[in-house]
C-alpha cells in the first residue's frame, strides 16, 4: 500500500485484478457514480483503501481549474474535484481525519447546516463550508451491526465466555486509523455509506438490542471505536442515562493507539466499564507489519500510545473496571518468542490481567496466511502462561482455551 495518496489524483480501476466483488459500490461512499469513473472522482481514496483485491489504482492528474468556495464566511479558490479536506489543507487547516473513509467523522465540516465528512466529500461551485460549527454541536459517526454476541470481545471477562447463548450486546463503529492487511472486520473498518447517526440515536439503537438479547453487557468495537472521540464519550454517557441500573455494564474495545491518559478518564467519568485494547506486537517492526502502516514516526506514535494505555489503565483504574488485553497470533506475523515477550512485559505491569490471544485468521489483503491451529494456539497458551501470568485464554478454531488447562481445553 502506498503511504499516501496524491492530492491530485484519480481512481482508476484494473479490470484485470477485478472480480466484481460489488466491495466498492456496496461499502464504499464514493462521489461519482462508481468506483473508478473518472468524470466525477475527486481523489478521496476511499475506494483505493477498501478494495480486497487491490483492483484500485491512485494515479496523478493534473491540477485542474479553480471554483470558488466560502469557508468561516471568507471567499477563497481552490482546485475542482478535490475533497473537501484537501481544499483546507491547501488553505492552510490542519484537519485530523484518521479513518479517509467517511465512517468517523472526525474530519466533519459544516455544508448548507448539514454535518459531512470532509475526507470523502468533494467541493462544489460555491459551497459554504464551516469548520467551526453553528450553534450546538451533535457529534456523528457510522455505526453499525447492533447483534447479540455470544463470545464478547477482548474486554469480556473470561466466566462469561463460557455462558451458553448471547453476553452481551455489540456494536461496530466504522472507519480505522490503522491499515491491518488481515482486518478481520474490514466491512465495517472501511464502510462510509450508511447514515451517521448522533449519540444518543446510536444509545437508543444499543438499549433496544440489550433488551432483545436480554443481556446486561453492551459493547461497541471497529473499525475503531475511539476515533471520534466527542461522540464516543457521548454515546457512553447516553447509554449510563438509558441504562440506569446497577447491572448495565458499558465495554470498549480498541486498538488503544489514540489513548491518552486523559481520554481514558473522560470515558471512565462518562460512565466506562469494561475495556479490552489489544496490543499488535512488542516490537515496532512486528507492530508495522500487522497494522500496514508504512508511516514510521505515526506507527511509533500510536505504539507508545497503545502500551501506555495498558499501563495507565491498570496503575490507575484497575480496581473499578474490567480490563481485558488482546494480543493477535498468527506465525506468519509475529513469532512466538514475541508472544512470550509481551507476555513478560504484561507480567510486570500486572500478573492478574486478563491476556487473550487471537488466532489472526487469512482476511481482507492477507489471503496467503493460514489460519493457526488448535495444536499451535496451544502452545501460544502456554508460553503466555509461563510468564506468569494468571488469566490467559486462547481463542481457536474449536473455542477458547481458558486459564486452567487441565478443565478448560475444549475437545
Amino acid at each position: 500500500m502506498k503511504a499516501s495518496i496524491p492530492v491530485f489524483s484519480i481512481a482508476e480501476k484494473s479490470l484485470a485484478r477485478c472480480t466484481q466483488c460489488g466491495i466498492c459500490d456496496e461499502i464504499v461512499a464514493c462521489s461519482s457514480l462508481y468506483a473508478g469513473y473518472a468524470e466525477d472522482c475527486v481523489g478521496c481514496g476511499a475506494c483505493y483503501l477498501a478494495c480486497p483485491n487491490e483492483a484500485i489504482e491512485m494515479k496523478d492528474r493534473e491540477e485542474g481549474n479553480q471554483i470558488r468556495i466560502r469557508v468561516d464566511d471568507k471567499n477563497f479558490s481552490v482546485p475542482e474535484k478535490v475533497t473537501v479536506k484537501k481544499a483546507l489543507e491547501l488553505l492552510g487547516y490542519r484537519v485530523f481525519a484518521p479513518c479517509e473513509v467517511g465512517g468517523c467523522y472526525s474530519c466533519a465540516v459544516e455544508i448548507r447546516g448539514e454535518t459531512r465528512p470532509s475526507c470523502v466529500t468533494g467541493v462544489k461551485e460555491g459551497m459554504e463550508v464551516k469548520t467551526e460549527f453553528s450553534g450546538d454541536r451533535t457529534p456523528r459517526r457510522l455505526v453499525h451491526g447492533w447483534m447479540g454476541h455470544s463470545v464478547g470481545g477482548v474486554g469480556t471477562p473470561w466466566h462469561l465466555k463460557r455462558v451458553y447463548g448471547y453476553v452481551e450486546a455489540a456494536a461496530f463503529a466504522c472507519g480505522c486509523n490503522l491499515r491491518c492487511p488481515q482486518c478481520q472486520n474490514w466491512t465495517t473498518t472501511y464502510c462510509g455509506k450508511e447514515v451517521a447517526l448522533t449519540p444518543r440515536e446510536a444509545a437508543v439503537l444499543m438499549s433496544d438490542a440489550r433488551r432483545r438479547s436480554r443481556v446486561d453487557r453492551m459493547a461497541i468495537s471497529g473499525g475503531e471505536c475511539t476515533l471520534n472521540r466527542s461522540w464516543l464519550v457521548e454515546y457512553i454517557h447516553e447509554l449510563r442515562r438509558l441504562n440506569h441500573d446497577e447491572k448495565a455494564r458499558f465495554h470498549i474495545d480498541t486498538n488503544a493507539t489514540i489513548l491518552t491518559s486523559d481520554y481514558i478518564d473522560e470515558l471512565i467519568e462518562s460512565g466506562m466499564t469494561d475495556i479490552g485494547p489489544d496490543l499488535k506486537g512488542f516490537y515496532l517492526e512486528t507492530f508495522m507489519r500487522i497494522t500496514g502502516l508504512k508511516d514510521k514516526d505515526l506507527a511509533t506514535e500510536y505504539h507508545k500510545t497503545s502500551w501506555e494505555a495498558v499501563r495507565y489503565l491498570i496503575d490507575r483504574y484497575k480496581n473499578r473496571i474490567f480490563i481485558g488485553i488482546g494480543i493477535p497470533y498468527n506465525r506468519d506475523l509475529i513469532s512466538l518468542e514475541e508472544i512470550a515477550r509481551t507476555g513478560e512485559e504484561i507480567f510486570k505491569i500486572d500478573p492478574e490481567v486478563q491476556v487473550c490471544a487471537l488466532d489472526y485468521r487469512p482476511e481482507f489483503r492477507r489471503k496467503n496466511i493460514s489460519r493457526p491451529g488448535y495444536e499451535e494456539m496451544v502452545r501460544v497458551w502456554k508460553a503466555l502462561k509461563a510468564t506468569g501470568l494468571r488469566t490467559v485464554i486462547c481463542q481457536t478454531e474449536r473455542g477458547h482455551i481458558g486459564p486452567d488447562e487441565q478443565t478448560n481445553l475444549y475437545a
